[in-house]
C-alpha cells in the first residue's frame, strides 16, 4: 500500500541513513529511546502482575492446603479447640459432589491440646484426616520422614509436625511426643510418634498444626465412626468460590454452616487484595511512560518531516493517508518495544520459576522465594493493553498533520 511504502522509504530506521531517513536524523536517538522505554514499561508491568499473581496463588494454595476451599461444619461450631460433630450423610455428600466445579469432598476433625516435654510446653491443634483425604499438600511440603499411615484397620498414633514445633520442642522423626487434649474440664493424654516434619512458611499454621489419623479424635471425643468435625470441599476454579459455596449451602441441612477459606482467613486475603492497588499504580505509571515516549517520538518525526508532509499534500495525499504513514512508524516502535519487553519478561519469569534466584525472608512473606505466575494470559493482556493505549494516544499528535499548509512548508523549504 501507498502508506506502507512511504513509511518504509522515508521513515526507515537505519543507522547512518541518508538525510531523508530517520536513522540519520535528529529523531533517531529518540526513536531508540522510545522503543526501549516501551520495552521497559512492558517488562515492569508484566513482571509486576506475574509476581503478584504468583504470590497470591502461592499463599492461597498454602491456606487452602490446611483448610480446603469450602468448609462445612456444625452450625453450633463452638470454639476452634472443641468441635461439635456432624454425622456424615451420604446423600448430602452426593449432592455436593454433583455441583459443577466441585473436585472433591473429604472429612476432617480438629482438637486443641498441648505438647509437653521435660522443659517445654506448647499449644497445638491436632487435625485428623482419613485415608480418603488429599494429602498432596502435606507431601509437597514434607522436609523429612513420611506421612502417617491412614489405611490400616486400626488407627496408628502417628503424626507429622511442623519444623517450627520440632525446633521449639526438640523433636524430630521417630521422636515420642506426649500430648494432652482438653476434654471438658479434664484432659486426656496420648503418646504420638513423629513420622514426618513439614514446613509451609505460614507461621500462623506452622506454629500450631500437627496432622494425624481422624479416628484418634473420634476415639478421644467418644464419637461414632460416622461422626466427623466437618467436610472440606475442594473446587476447580477459585474464581467461582462464592458461587459454589452458595450452592453447597443449599445442598446441606439447615444445622450446618458453610464458610469459605476467604472468610476463615479474612486478614490474610485482605492483605493480598491490598497488593492489587500497588500493582494498579505501577501499571498506570509505566503505561504513561510508554505513551509519553511514543508520542514524543511521533511529534519529533512529524516536525522533522513537515516539508515532506507538504509535498505529499501537494501531490494529492489526504490527511488521513499521511496520518497512517506516521502511525505505521509509531506502531513499529511500539511493537518492537512490546516484543522486546515481553521476551525479557518471559525469560526472567522462567529463570525465577525454575531456579528461585530471588529469595525472600519466609518469616516475613510466608514464601521463601519470589513466586511467579506463568499464565500466558498475563503476557497477552499486558501486550494487547499497551498496543491499545499507545495507539489511542497517538491519534492526538497525529491530528497536527491536518494543520500543515503545503504552500508555507514548501516555500520555507
Amino acid at each position: 500500500m501507498f502508506e506502507r511504502f512511504i513509511a518504509r522509504r522515508f521513515l526507515s530506521y537505519k543507522r547512518g541513513g541518508t538525510k531523508g531517513d530517520v536513522g540519520g536524523s535528529f529523531s533517531a536517538p529518540l526513536v531508540r529511546i522510545a522503543t526501549y522505554s516501551v520495552a521497559l514499561g512492558v517488562l515492569v508491568m508484566t513482571m509486576s502482575v506475574s509476581i503478584l499473581q504468583g504470590f497470591k496463588g502461592a499463599i492461597s494454595d498454602k491456606v487452602v492446603g490446611f483448610g480446603a476451599h469450602i468448609m462445612v461444619k456444625s452450625y453450633d461450631m463452638g470454639s476452634q479447640y472443641e468441635e461439635d460433630p456432624i454425622t456424615v450423610d451420604s446423600e448430602e455428600i452426593e449432592d455436593i459432589q454433583s455441583i459443577k466445579g466441585v473436585r472433591k469432598v473429604q472429612f476432617f476433625a480438629t482438637k486443641g491440646g498441648m505438647v509437653k516435654t521435660d522443659d517445654q510446653i506448647h499449644g497445638i491443634l491436632y487435625k485428623g484426616i482419613d485415608n480418603n483425604y488429599d494429602t498432596a499438600f502435606f507431601a509437597s511440603n514434607l522436609l523429612r520422614g513420611r506421612l502417617p499411615v491412614l489405611n490400616d484397620s486400626a488407627a496408628r498414633n502417628e503424626v507429622i509436625i511442623s519444623q517450627t514445633i520440632a525446633r521449639k520442642m526438640g523433636l524430630d522423626t521417630a521422636s515420642k511426643m506426649r500430648t494432652y487434649f482438653w476434654s471438658g474440664d479434664n484432659y486426656r493424654a496420648r503418646a504420638f510418634t513423629v513420622v514426618g516434619v513439614y514446613n509451609t512458611d505460614l507461621s500462623e499454621f506452622d506454629e500450631h498444626y500437627i496432622v494425624g489419623d481422624l479416628r484418634l479424635i473420634q476415639r478421644i471425643n467418644g464419637w461414632n465412626s460416622d461422626q466427623v468435625g466437618g467436610y472440606e470441599v475442594l473446587v476447580d476454579n477459585f474464581g467461582r468460590l462464592d458461587k459454589i459455596a452458595q450452592e453447597v449451602g443449599e445442598s446441606v441441612n439447615f444445622d450446618k454452616a458453610v464458610t469459605t477459606v476467604v472468610e476463615e482467613n479474612q486478614t490474610l486475603f485482605s492483605w493480598l487484595d491490598l497488593l492489587n492497588s500497588n500493582i494498579v499504580l505501577i501499571i498506570c505509571v509505566m503505561a504513561m511512560v510508554c505513551i509519553v515516549s511514543v508520542i514524543s517520538a511521533l511529534l519529533i518525526m512529524i516536525f522533522e518531516k513537515t516539508s515532506m508532509i507538504g509535498i505529499l499534500k501537494t501531490l494529492g495525499a489526504t490527511n488521513w493517508s499521511i496520518r497512517r504513514i506516521f502511525l505505521l512508524k509509531s506502531a513499529r516502535i511500539t511493537g518492537s518495544g512490546i516484543a522486546l519487553g515481553t521476551a525479557i519478561a518471559i525469560i526472567l519469569c522462567l529463570l525465577q520459576h525454575s531456579y528461585h534466584i530471588v529469595r525472600l525472608d519466609s518469616e516475613s512473606y510466608s514464601v521463601g522465594y519470589v513466586p511467579v505466575d506463568l499464565s500466558p494470559w498475563i503476557f497477552i493482556l499486558i501486550a494487547a493493553g499497551t498496543i491499545v493505549a499507545c495507539t489511542a494516544a497517538l491519534l492526538i499528535p497525529a491530528a497536527y498533520i491536518s494543520r500543515v499548509e503545503p504552500a508555507k512548508t514548501i516555500r520555507f523549504e
